[in-house]
C-alpha cells in the first residue's frame, strides 16, 4: 500500500475566508486516523517568538507599517519556526503541515513599494535556508464572496481595499500558473466535504 513520503513539506494557502484553518484541521483529522508521523504550524506563529511577531503584524493600530517592514517581518517569525520547529521535523521523516508559507508574501507583498518577486524570493531563501514546500495547495475563492464568510473583525491585513485583495488572488495564481509542477489550485466556494476530498486528492494517499 502507498503512504505520503515522510518527510514531506505540505502548504495550504490562499486568500482571507478561503477556508484554510477548516481543511487544515480536516486534513490533521485525516492524518492521525492513519498514524502518519506529523506537525502541524501556522505562518507567522507557532514559536513564542513567531507569535509576538504575528501580533505585530495584525493589529490595526500598525498602520505605519510599511510593507518592507511587513514582509521582513513576515520573513523573520518564518525564519524563527524553519530553524525550531519545521527543519527538525523534516529531517524525522515527518509530514509537515503549513497554514500559509512564502507564497502568501509573494501574494501579499509583492508590487508594494516596488517589491519583485526576486526580491522576495531571495529573502526568502535566507529566511527558509532553501528548503521550498513539495506543494503548496492554494484555496481559490474571489474576495467578494471570500468576505462575506468572515466571522470576526477585520485585521490590518483584511482592512484593506477590496481591489488590494483582488490583486492578491491573481498573485496567488500567477504563482501557480509559473510552477504548476509543486502548485493545485483548489476552488474553495464549495461545500467544505468537496474541498476536503480534492485535497486529499491532490495530496495523495495517506498510510497504510
Amino acid at each position: 500500500m502507498h503512504t505520503i513520503p515522510q518527510g514531506r513539506f505540505i502548504v495550504l494557502d490562499g486568500p482571507e475566508g478561503s477556508g484554510k484553518s477548516t481543511q487544515l484541521r480536516l486534513l490533521v483529522d485525516a492524518i492521525q486516523k492513519q498514524n502518519v508521523p506529523f506537525l502541524s504550524v501556522r505562518d507567522p506563529g507557532s514559536t513564542r517568538i513567531g507569535e509576538r511577531i504575528r501580533a505585530i503584524l495584525l493589529d490595526p493600530d500598525h498602520a505605519e507599517l510599511s510593507m518592507r517592514c511587513e514582509m521582513l517581518l513576515y520573513m523573520a517569525a518564518r525564519a524563527q519556526m524553519m530553524s525550531q520547529m519545521i527543519l527538525p521535523a523534516l529531517n524525522e521523516g515527518k509530514l509537515v503541515l503549513c497554514d500559509r508559507f512564502v507564497s502568501s508574501t509573494l501574494a501579499y507583498q509583492s508590487g508594494g513599494e516596488g517589491l519583485t518577486d526576486d526580491q522576495i524570493r531571495a529573502v526568502a531563501d535566507v529566511a527558509i535556508q532553501h528548503r521550498r514546500p513539495d506543494l503548496v495547495l492554494l484555496l481559490d475563492i474571489a474576495p467578494e464572496r471570500s468576505f462575506q464568510r468572515l466571522q470576526r473583525a477585520k485585521d490590518r491585513i483584511e482592512q484593506r481595499p477590496l481591489s488590494y485583495h483582488a490583486q492578491v488572488r491573481e498573485n496567488y495564481l500567477k504563482q501557480a500558473r509559473q510552477d504548476p509542477d509543486h502548485h493545485r489550485v483548489i476552488p474553495a466556494d464549495r461545500d467544505i466535504e468537496t474541498v476536503h476530498k480534492e485535497i486529499l486528492a491532490a495530496i495523495g494517499p495517506i498510510g497504510s
